[in-house]
């Protein structure tokens, strides 16, 4: 029985990362964090705190386009030179 809830749990925490991490996460997230804005008198300091939470984000978001960037410009850069035209035969 003990071994059974181990095994579980052992599971559950990646399982409970990678979903998280997910886009589906992220979404949660925000609608969570509109929920309370809305609930909330105080209307600039609610809006205030939205948009720092989408400016992060966001610089999360564009960290990530900026190393896909780098990865791509790193393999434009290895990939070997190919030659011109290879010499055609000539009929004569």
């Amino acid at each position: 029985m003990f071994w059974q809830i181990f095994v579980v749990l052992v599971l559950l925490i990646p399982i409970l990362a990678i979903v998280l991490d997910s886009q589906v996460g992220k979404a949660l997230a925000a609608r969570l964090e509109r929920k309370s804005i809305a609930g909330q008198d105080g209307g600039v300091h609610d809006r205030l705190l939205f948009l720092e939470g989408e400016v992060d984000r966001l610089g999360k978001d564009l960290g990530r386009l900026e190393e896909e960037s780098q990865f791509l410009q790193k393999l434009l850069d290895e990939r070997p030179e190919r030659d011109a035209l290879p010499p055609g035969t000539q009929d004569s």
